[in-house]
């Protein structure tokens, strides 16, 4: 019968057989440590390898930062455009560059 186990299951496994590979064991002692087979692991390695893992997260991460970027420059495009509407109405050409009202 299959084992189901959580992402977070497989990475503290998956850091398990590292471990023991850096000690000198062969990777199918380490398995069979955990009691996994070496198709199993060569799977798990490719799925929940931490360098694309994090480079996964970081990509979504850069991607909504974007998304927000872009809704922030449409939101000041469009207060730009507001403001040079109302400049035009009123005739002044540079409203902001009049100085408030201070004298010289």
């Amino acid at each position: 019968m299959k084992k189901q186990r959580t992402a977070d299951q497989v990475a503290r496994s998956l850091r398990d057989v590292d471990r023991d590979l850096a000690r000198g064991l062969a990777v199918s002692h380490a398995c069979r440590k955990i009691g996994i087979g070496e198709t199993t692991y060569d799977r798990w390695r490719q799925r929940h390898d931490p360098a694309v893992v994090d480079a996964d997260r970081r990509c979504r991460e850069l991607e909504s930062e974007v998304e927000r970027l872009k809704r922030l420059v449409v939101e000041l495009m469009l207060d730009k455009q507001m403001l040079h509407d109302i400049a035009q109405k009123s005739g002044d050409p540079r409203p902001a560059a009049s100085g408030g009202g201070l004298s010289r």
